[in-house]
């Protein structure tokens, strides 16, 4: 998922609660097997190569000022104080909504932005406040992290989702757990497709489709199910009707929460383009 206001996120990853700090999750890619990800040595030789390199030799040695700057601690403390810095607040809807400029977003989408905060839709109850996640805050204040199922799937079987991505069951254990995921941010949702937790929605279109079905339904092959019948389905996820101009009009309003500003930002870019 994005990293885009990560510093606000009240738990990471998208269904476990008890990782909550960025220097722990960037434990996880690095060691961890379920999946794969960097695969690095748990007995963290890999810092030898760090050092071998002339540019983090003078980085780290100005940021961590102890006899022995390259360890693992240092390691991801850099990284995630660089995703503390990924702040998205100027896109046309800041703009729009917090710097009264009226222009900054079409009329578009200023009617999708109602039909994102009505009852029928209902996108508010897990996509709410200035981060558009319930799963994150604006400040120091913390609340517990909800976890929704929404009808992505419902297989035949044990699990109404796929035995490897069963959400927050895999921490809970607990059978009604079986599909919930975070939810994610929806700052910049028009450049991060596809989308879902695993990625198997194409389109915002798509998505929008999917949620006023009320549930995917899969017709045919490995997955097939009536996502909208899932046991654990959200109860809030009970389907809606939009004309073309409404799905239109709430697709310009999801796109107008791109921050350009944050995308081009020089300071983010790959500092070493020319690496491979």
């Amino acid at each position: 998922m994005s990293l885009v206001n990560v510093a606000f996120a009240q738990a990471l990853t998208w269904a476990n609660p008890s990782l909550t700090r960025l220097e722990e999750q960037a434990l996880v890619p690095m060691y961890g097997d379920h999946p794969i990800e960097l695969g690095l040595d748990r007995g963290d030789g890999w810092i030898d190569r760090l050092k071998t390199d002339p540019v983090y030799r003078r980085l780290f040695a100005a940021a961590y000022h102890d006899q022995q700057p390259f360890t693992r601690d240092n390691v991801v403390n850099a990284i995630a104080t660089f995703e503390r810095t990924i702040v998205s607040a100027r896109s046309p809807y800041d703009r729009y909504h917090f710097g009264r400029e009226d222009g900054a977003i079409p009329d578009a989408a200023k009617r999708g932005e109602v039909l994102f905060h009505s009852r029928p839709l209902s996108c508010f109850t897990c996509h709410g406040g200035v981060n558009f996640s319930n799963a994150m805050g604006s400040g120091r204040r913390r609340f517990p992290v909800e976890f929704n199922n929404t009808g992505l799937y419902n297989l035949a079987g044990a699990f109404s989702y796929p035995g490897s991505d069963t959400g927050l069951f895999e921490i809970t254990r607990q059978v009604a757990d079986v599909g919930k995921f975070k939810a994610p941010s929806l700052r910049n949702i028009g450049v991060t497709a596809p989308y879902m937790h695993d990625g198997s929605v194409a389109t915002l279109e798509d998505a929008i489709q999917h949620y006023a079905a009320g549930g995917r339904t899969v017709a045919s092959g490995q997955y097939q199910g009536v996502g909208r019948d899932n046991p654990n389905k959200s109860t809030t996820l009970q389907g809606f009707t939009l004309t073309n101009d409404q799905r239109s009009d709430l697709v310009a309003f999801l796109q107008s929460l791109t921050d350009e500003a944050l995308l081009r930002d020089p300071r983010r870019a790959n500092p070493w383009p020319d690496r491979r």
